[in-house]
C-alpha cells in the first residue's frame, strides 16, 4: 500500500551542478550528500528531491509542483535558465505550465489561484 511521496528522483550529469542550482533558483536546500547524489528539502513536506547520477536508475520524471502563482514562477524561472515548453493555461484549480531545467528534466508547476478541487467533484470510494 503506498503511504505518501518519499522523494522524486532526478537524473542529472553534474551533482554539484545541479544542487547548486536548485538551491540558488528553486530554493531547495540540502538534506544529505553522498557521492553520486544529494537530497533537497521541499519546504512543506518532509519528501525530498533527490539528485543523482546513476544510470542504473530511469531518468523519466513528471510531477507537479504546487507554487503560489505558475505566471510568476515561470517569469522567474526563465529569468534564471530554465526553458519554457507549455506557457501558462487555466485549469479547473488555477493555472499550470511546463519548464525545463538546464539539465532537461521536465518540471511541472501547478498553483490553486481559483481555489482546492470543488467539492462536486467527489473523493473517489
Amino acid at each position: 500500500m503506498f503511504k505518501k511521496i518519499d522523494c522524486v528522483m532526478i537524473r542529472v550529469d553534474d551533482v554539484a551542478a545541479a544542487e547548486k542550482f536548485y538551491s540558488e533558483v528553486f530554493g531547495l536546500k540540502p538534506l544529505w550528500r553522498e557521492a553520486r547524489s544529494v537530497g533537497m528539502r521541499l519546504a512543506e513536506t518532509d519528501a525530498e528531491i533527490v539528485l543523482h547520477n546513476n544510470a542504473d536508475i530511469p531518468n523519466k520524471v513528471e510531477v507537479h509542483y504546487l507554487v503560489s502563482d505558475v505566471v510568476m514562477a515561470v517569469k522567474t524561472y526563465a529569468g534564471k535558465g530554465c526553458r519554457v515548453f507549455v506557457q501558462p493555461f487555466e485549469v479547473l484549480i488555477g493555472r499550470c505550465a511546463v519548464i525545463q531545467d538546464p539539465f532537461g528534466t521536465t518540471i511541472c508547476l501547478l498553483d490553486q489561484t481559483s481555489g482546492k478541487r470543488p467539492h462536486y467533484i467527489g473523493e473517489v470510494p
